[in-house]
């Protein structure tokens, strides 16, 4: 391969067709329930569940001229889009900064028993690639609920996220911000069987959603749709809004800062830690977006509003 070369999309390509887990994943099961009525009759009945499985992420890379694997990460996700989930965690986490320095993408192990899927990927880095192996020895555990936890330090939070300019991104008006909750919820497909999903859409300043995706945790859904956009080669996403369906915590707003993302948008509340990362990073933390209303809590001049005293262009 050339030093140039940019093989991500072509090897994900391939390995979907040849790993029977990639070519269709089952996201939710359906079973038997008992339906408990207001008069306290009981109905039989079946009701969806988004699946959870455990994901383990392993690196693949060289060193001291010798191919070596080593596991990094276990997240409890639900299966589909993992590649772009391996993908995304890698470079939210400050892992790999480019999709050039990734060699190939597949599962490995066998497939769970009575199905296709399997639950380990392994991404294989370029020989020229050098791994910050202070970073890796840190023990990533990665839960549904609460993203990467028992960091063994503060400083393993730092990811090497750059500040963003004001200049960064396009102006987005209250009125475009107020279609969002319900484009992104109308677009989850999944959800509407078991109401069980947290999702993430990236939106241009037009109200358009060009990216979705949904998991079980907030966290897995921004990374697979952080790592869709990263092996497609579109990192910085400099002129887009990211839209989550949950609250906005630190680790959102680090993993939009390391995808170059101007604008976080939640429907419910960030935490302080959140809203003070934002502010020293230089973005626009938007909460409780939902009900044509929302907060501001940092970088106002990136949304528009009409006794705006600047002469700035609004998009609509």
């Amino acid at each position: 391969m050339t030093a140039n070369a940019k093989p991500c999309i072509e090897h994900i390509i391939l390995l979907k067709d040849c790993e029977g887990s990639m070519k269709k994943e089952q996201n939710f099961i359906e079973m038997p329930i008992h339906r408990v009525s207001e008069n306290r009759t009981f109905e039989v009945d079946r009701d969806s569940l988004a699946v959870e499985e455990p994901l383990e992420i392993r690196l693949g890379f060289i060193e001291n001229g010798k191919t070596t694997q080593k596991s990094i990460s276990i997240t409890m996700r639900t299966p589909g889009d993992d590649f772009d989930l391996a993908a995304g965690f890698l470079f939210t986490e400050g892992i790999v900064k480019s999709d050039a320095q990734i060699n190939k993408i597949q599962h490995c192990g066998v497939p769970g028993k009575g199905s296709n899927l399997r639950n380990t990927v392994r991404v294989d880095l370029r020989s020229d690639v050098t791994i910050d192996f202070k970073r890796l020895e840190r023990h990533f555990y990665t839960s549904s609920s609460c993203g990467v936890c028992g960091k063994t330090s503060i400083e393993a939070l730092q990811t090497g996220a750059r500040k963003l300019k004001t200049s960064d991104g396009n102006l987005f008006s209250p009125e475009t911000i107020h279609r969002l909750p319900e484009t992104l919820r109308n677009a989850q497909n999944v959800f509407d069987r078991t109401g069980g999903l947290h999702a993430s859409g990236l939106f241009n300043a037009a109200g358009e959603m060009e990216g979705l995706r949904e998991d079980v945790g907030r966290h897995n859904a921004v990374d697979k749709l952080i790592g869709s956009q990263f092996l497609a080669g579109k990192t910085p996403v400099a002129d887009k809004l990211l839209m989550v369906s949950g609250r906005a915590s630190f680790e959102l707003v680090q993993k939009a800062l390391m995808a170059g993302i101007p604008i976080l948008a939640a429907v419910g509340a960030p935490s302080s830690l959140a809203v003070e990362l934002a502010r020293e990073s230089g973005m626009t933390l938007l909460g409780f977006v939902r009900d044509n209303r929302f907060n501001i809590y940092t970088g106002a001049e990136r949304i528009g509003s009409e006794n705006s005293p600047a002469k700035r262009k609004i998009i609509r």
